[in-house]
């Protein structure tokens, strides 16, 4: 097999591993070429989190080859929906076993996700963790960005179209998943990243009660509107905003307000065990 290897580079693992990952494509039998604009490849490998990724999809895509992961990310959401393991060596033998299944990509305002993409609190947080950050403080680094984040959110309302309808929503948080396991906590029992739908979720917690109550029911994977949580379930949402809010695409800035989420079914061949 001949892979063209898409590293990330300023990620803490990418700068820790990145050698070993090489090291260790070679040693499985893949055959590994850096250079984008290198000639056939059998498959495209992103070794890094779920921004390296989406980042790396739209040349699987384009090249009409299967994408291969070998997580190196703080979540590894996706690598984790696939099953994909976590060792770097058992991660790229299950790539060499070339086992593939197609899956759905989402799109919004022409940037391409695979797990999520947000408009509300979640970009804020998105905006703060940078690669210096991430680099530096790893997983600490998320929980202080996300508690600061936390004190300055403020509600903003929205206008929600969808199959017809549109809700008006006072809000803190949109979420837009295509799969079924996003956030690093997060995950729901009846979606899948292959089904076709995207689920919104509009998170309207006005007293620490519905926000005890919303903890709950991400523990229990109780995807149910209530409790301070909306869920909608479509192929595709169009989002208004009295005033622009950042969007981002599974952690990745992807413009502003007005913003339409749409579904690519099974746009992307994906290497899993």
């Amino acid at each position: 097999m001949r892979a063209l290897l898409v590293l990330n580079e300023k990620s803490r693992r990418g700068v820790r591993d990145g050698d070993l990952v090489c090291r260790t494509l070679e040693e499985v039998g893949i055959d590994c070429v850096r250079d984008p604009g290198a000639g056939d490849v059998n498959a495209v490998i992103a070794a890094g989190g779920d921004g390296t990724v989406i980042g790396t999809a739209p040349l699987a895509i384009e090249r009409k080859v299967p994408l291969g992961i070998v997580p190196l990310g703080t979540f590894n959401d996706l690598a984790k929906t696939l099953g994909v393991p976590a060792g770097i060596e058992d991660a790229c033998r299950s790539i060499l076993r070339g086992n593939t299944r197609r899956i759905d990509v989402g799109r919004v305002n022409g940037t391409y996700f695979v797990n999520e993409a947000s408009i509300g609190l979640s970009t804020r947080i998105a905006r703060k963790q940078t690669p210096e950050v991430k680099q530096r403080f790893g997983a600490l680094g998320v929980i202080a960005t996300t508690l600061e984040s936390l004190r300055a959110a403020r509600p903003f309302f929205a206008d929600i179209a969808y199959d017809g309808t549109r809700e008006r929503v006072r809000t803190v948080q949109i979420t837009v998943a295509n799969s079924a396991r996003f956030g690093g906590v997060i995950e729901r029992t009846d979606a899948s990243i292959d089904d076709g739908w995207l689920d919104l979720y509009s998170i309207e917690v006005r007293t620490w009660w519905q926000a005890f109550s919303l903890a709950r029911k991400a523990i229990a994977r109780d995807p149910r509107s209530g409790d301070g949580l909306r869920t909608r379930r479509s192929s595709r949402f169009t989002v208004h905003t009295h005033h622009p809010h950042h969007v981002a695409a599974d952690g990745e800035p992807a413009g502003m307000t007005p913003a339409t989420f749409e579904i690519l079914p099974h746009a992307l061949e994906v290497l899993i065990p």
